[in-house]
């Protein structure tokens, strides 16, 4: 969007008339006056620092419910280059070691029994895992 100074300058001629045009116009009743005026240090905002990270800490179930699932295929993800490191003969220690950082976080609760029970079944078939490896 383009100004140019022409109309800064026409707006500013219009605003002065106006005012002389209402200047004598308005009074207050005797017995009314202006309210008190609010210094900016009595108001208090709830837009501050503090407010929003507590906002930001507040977990509702959408999104435990999508973080589970995310973390559900996370570890069938690693289940399945389990199988496909067993198969090929190419198993290192990485995927073991994944298999544990995965396994630490599949007990969080959703608050969904359901997922929460598949989530259960998931961890169990990792832990099991976990132990075959780890007798090598």
């Amino acid at each position: 969007m383009r100004i140019s100074a022409s109309s800064a300058s026409a707006v500013a001629r219009d605003t002065s008339v106006a005012r002389r045009a209402i200047a004598g116009s308005f009074s207050l009743a005797d017995g009314m006056g202006a309210p008190p005026r609010i210094g900016v240090s009595q108001l208090k905002g709830i837009g501050g620092i503090d407010t929003l990270m507590a906002l930001q800490g507040l977990d509702d179930a959408t999104e435990r419910r999508k973080r589970a699932v995310r973390k559900g295929r996370g570890a069938l993800d690693a289940l399945e280059s389990l199988k496909v490191g067993l198969l090929s003969g190419d198993l290192d220690q990485s995927t073991l070691n994944r298999l544990r950082a995965i396994s630490k976080d599949l007990s969080e609760p959703t608050g969904d029994s359901g997922l929460d029970g598949v989530l259960a079944e998931i961890d169990l078939r990792v832990q099991v895992e976990i132990a075959k490896l780890s007798r090598r």
